[in-house]
C-alpha cells in the first residue's frame, strides 16, 4: 500500500513540483497535476492535464493541494468545487484565507491553509499549517503526511499568524540568498577573485546553516561563539547591529511584507 493516496495537484509551478517529488519518495499511489502550460510528467502514477475538464472520469483524490498564484484563486478554485464533499483542500496560496477559499469552493469544503518555503525543493523547507473549522484528524493527518514529505511542519489555529510566517519562513530563502550575494559583492571589493568570493559565500551560508539545524545552542549564542572580543568579527557586527542597520531594517522588512500577506487576502 503506498503510504500517499491519489491526490489532486492544481498548480504545477516550482513548489508543487517540489512537492509532486517528496510524495513520490514516499511513495504516491496516483496522482493528478493540473497545469495549462502542461509540463511533462514526472512518472508513471502521475497524470498532467491543462485544465480542470481533462482530469480523467472516476478519479478520486483524497486531497486537492491548491498550489496557483494567489491573484488566480478567484477564476481557478469554483472549477474544483466538485471535490470538496470528499476531498481535503489543502492550500498553499500566500494570502488568501479559509474564509476567502471557503467562498470559492463551497460552505461543506474542509479546509487546511498553509505555507511552505523554497527549500522544499531539497527536502528542508519548513511549512506552517492552520486547520480550518470542520477539518477532521484524519484529514489533518493527511495533510501533515503531504507536508512533512518536504520538510518540516508546525501547525497553529491562529490563522492571523500566517501572515507573518509568510513574511519570516516563506520571504525568508530570498532573504538568505541576499547575505550571500552581498558577501559575494563584498568580498569582491575587498580583492577576492569573483569564483573564489562565490564559493566563499555560499559554502559559509550553507555551512552555517547547517551548523544551526545541528547545534542546541541559539543563534545568539552560536554568534557570540563566533565573535572574539576586539577580533574582526566584533567590529564588522558593531556595523551590521547599529540600531539603524540590520535589528531596525529586518523588523521594517518583515513588517512591510507581513502587510502584503494581509493586502493580499483582500
Amino acid at each position: 500500500m503506498s503510504a500517499i493516496p491519489p491526490i489532486l495537484l492544481v498548480g504545477f509551478g516550482k513548489m508543487g513540483g517540489a512537492m509532486l517529488a517528496g510524495w513520490r519518495e514516499r511513495g504516491l499511489a496516483a496522482a493528478v497535476a493540473v497545469d495549462p502550460m502542461r509540463p511533462a510528467s514526472p512518472g508513471p502514477e502521475v497524470t498532467v492535464v491543462a485544465s480542470a475538464e481533462e482530469i480523467p472520469s472516476g478519479f478520486t483524490p483524497s486531497a486537492v493541494v491548491l498550489a496557483v498564484k494567489p491573484q488566480s484563486a478567484a477564476e481557478t478554485l469554483p472549477l474544483y468545487a466538485r471535490f470538496g464533499a470528499s476531498a481535503v483542500m489543502l492550500s498553499i496560496m500566500a494570502g488568501q484565507t479559509i474564509s476567502t477559499i471557503s467562498r470559492l469552493l463551497g460552505p461543506d469544503a474542509a479546509i487546511v491553509r498553509s505555507m511552505p518555503n523554497t527549500p522544499a525543493a531539497v527536502r528542508q523547507g519548513i511549512t506552517v499549517a492552520c486547520p480550518g473549522a470542520g477539518v477532521t484528524e484524519t484529514q489533518k493527518s493527511l495533510c501533515h503526511t503531504l507536508l512533512t514529505a518536504i520538510g518540516e511542519v508546525a501547525w497553529v489555529d491562529d490563522e492571523g499568524l500566517l501572515d507573518p510566517v509568510t513574511a519570516v519562513s516563506g520571504g525568508g530563502p530570498a532573504y538568505v540568498f541576499l547575505l550571500a550575494e552581498l558577501l559575494e559583492k563584498a568580498a569582491i571589493e575587498q580583492g577576492i577573485p569573483a569564483d573564489l568570493a562565490r564559493l566563499m559565500a555560499r559554502q559559509t551560508v550553507s555551512g552555517s546553516g547547517a551548523l544551526l539545524a545541528a547545534s542546541t545552542e541559539d543563534a545568539a549564542q552560536l554568534r557570540i561563539n563566533v565573535t572574539s572580543p576586539k577580533g574582526t568579527t566584533e567590529r564588522a557586527l558593531a556595523v551590521m547591529m547599529e540600531a539603524s542597520a540590520w535589528p531596525d531594517t529586518i523588523s521594517r522588512a518583515i513588517a512591510a511584507a507581513t502587510a502584503r500577506s494581509r493586502e493580499l487576502a483582500g
